[in-house]
């Protein structure tokens, strides 16, 4: 087997990528490029009946969100491809015969009728060592029979021959030694009668041939680990069988089970890197981008899901993690996925991110909202007054579009109390004095509104919420006089005059 760190992430393409998929790929990337190695990209769509049309799409445009790269996969290609399972179909059956022939494996003629039947007699019905034999199989039936029903094209497939008795051990590096009964497990379909290998047999096969060094999975994967090391002991492939590390659960946020595509809707989160739209029933999912997460923030709170570098470091980029990551750090027990924590990520890669990093994703999410009449410069000066007070990358829309909009409706409530003669002439005063003098920067604006309250008998406090709410509809939003200095001189005016108008009911 070549030296050189060749891992894989092989999806199905059935539907939307789950974050703990996306987390896998992660893994599997962080541990290649720390390795100087290969991180292949490998689509397992033998099960045509559940092929999602846009799948296969949908999974690159999640990887180049998060900025990922396969070194090798069905479009960056590669020595080892097809990189497609479908365009492999005609390898996996001399596999599949060869295992007949040494006696690991067995032709089965049962229809499905033939074993619905079955099960509905027999609670638990499992296809194994103890029902082999009193079932339609190459076992039971005389070779020469058997034969002549697969050239007559009598539909069958292929299973494996679980031994009895068996433990079968691997080290995982995660786990440590694994150990089963191969007893517990039945005889799994290895080629379909449509002549596609099931994933059992198509990882082996195309691990093998690629020469993957390293298979990093989801623990749910865990019990067909022995189906897979017979597979590599029983083809002769054991000496280059790969390293096996099953990756822990990312649970729901209560810790009760694996965190689901449903749990989504349920408790008002994303689950998916970008929106997923089911061709089927054209139902959308929410996604980390459109709710608002730079890509950053999201990679940074994924890797924090079931690892640590040991530190009291929370913050890495892709960077820092491949760096620093390691497959010894990863825990064994499942990690809890907290939103408020993946928020809190997010927020503090806006805050160290620069406005011209932002400019492009916050231009996408006032343009959204609608507004679209601002400059690129106009936008990095407002992103850098603002992003302390965003979250996501929505909140921009919120924090930041009274810059560039005036404001069609008043945080009324807070006006109205105290609203009075007085500071109605005071702002008419100040509107005055800022159309005839000069609007040098925020701190002489905020000395001139100070001296003028004071001169006018007003307490510069009483001043300072209506002024913001002429400027901003509402009690948020940086500095005021920062807001004020950013729109200019004009527009401040108007919004005050505008606002003076407004407020006239209020006295």
């Amino acid at each position: 087997m070549e030296s050189t760190v060749r891992v894989r992430f092989a999806p199905s393409p059935t539907g939307g990528l789950h974050i703990g998929g996306v987390r896998t790929i992660l893994f599997n990337y962080l541990f290649a490029k720390q390795n100087n190695g290969k991180f292949i990209l490998r689509i397992e769509d033998t099960d045509q009946t559940r092929f999602v049309k846009g799948a296969e799409d949908y999974i690159y445009s999640c990887l180049d969100w998060c900025g990922i790269k396969a070194d090798e996969s069905t479009r960056a290609g590669g020595d080892y491809g097809p990189y497609r399972q479908s365009e492999r179909k005609s390898i996996y059956r001399q596999y599949a015969e060869q295992l007949v022939k040494s006696g690991y494996a067995y032709y089965a003629f049962d229809t499905s009728d033939e074993l619905e039947c079955k099960r509905q007699v027999t609670e638990n019905f499992r296809y194994d060592q103890n029902t082999r034999q009193t079932l339609r199989n190459s076992l039971n039936i005389p070779h020469e029979a058997a034969e002549n029903l697969i050239k007559e094209g009598a539909p069958h497939v292929i299973r494996i021959k679980m031994p009895k008795d068996e433990q079968i051990h691997f080290t995982d590096m995660i786990r440590g030694d694994v150990s089963f009964s191969s007893n517990d497990v039945d005889d799994k379909v290895l080629l379909k009668a449509d002549g596609m290998p099931t994933y059992h047999l198509a990882v082996v096969v195309d691990d093998y041939l690629m020469k993957i060094t390293h298979a990093f999975r989801g623990e749910e994967w865990l019990p067909s680990a022995p189906i897979h090391i017979l597979l590599w002991r029983y083809l002769g492939w054991a000496a280059d069988m790969p390293q096996w590390a099953h990756l822990p659960l990312i649970l729901k946020p209560n810790g009760n089970g694996k965190l689901s595509k449903r749990d989504g809707e349920k408790f008002g989160f994303p689950v998916y890197p970008i929106n997923w739209i089911d061709p089927a029933s054209r139902k959308k999912a929410d996604g980390f981008l459109e709710v608002g997460f730079l890509p950053e923030g999201f990679i940074n709170m994924l890797a924090m899901l079931g690892w640590n570098d040991g530190t009291e470091q929370e913050i890495f980029s892709m960077d820092d993690l491949i760096a620093k990551f390691s497959m010894e750090r990863i825990h064994k027990g499942g990690a809890k996925f907290d939103y408020e924590k993946a928020k809190w990520y997010n927020q503090e890669w806006i805050k160290i991110s620069s406005a011209k990093r932002l400019l492009s994703p916050v231009k996408d999410a006032l343009n959204n909202a609608h507004i679209q009449d601002f400059s690129d410069n106009q936008l990095l000066s407002v992103i850098d007054l603002v992003k302390e007070r965003c979250v996501l990358l929505t909140d921009f829309v919120e924090q930041g579009s009274f810059f560039f909009k005036a404001p069609d409706k008043y945080d009324t409530n807070s006006v109205k109390p105290k609203w009075n003669d007085d500071k109605e002439e005071f702002f008419k005063a100040f509107a005055d004095e800022l159309k005839s003098g000069e609007f040098l920067d925020s701190a002489s604006l905020e000395t001139n509104f100070k001296d003028l309250a004071t001169k006018k008998g007003l307490k510069v406090g009483d001043a300072m919420l209506p002024f913001r709410i002429m400027l901003v509809g509402g009690k948020f939003g940086p500095q005021v006089f920062d807001i004020a200095h950013q729109i200019g001189k004009d527009e401040t005016i108007n919004r005050i005059n505008q606002a003076l108008e407004a407020f006239e009911k209020y006295k």
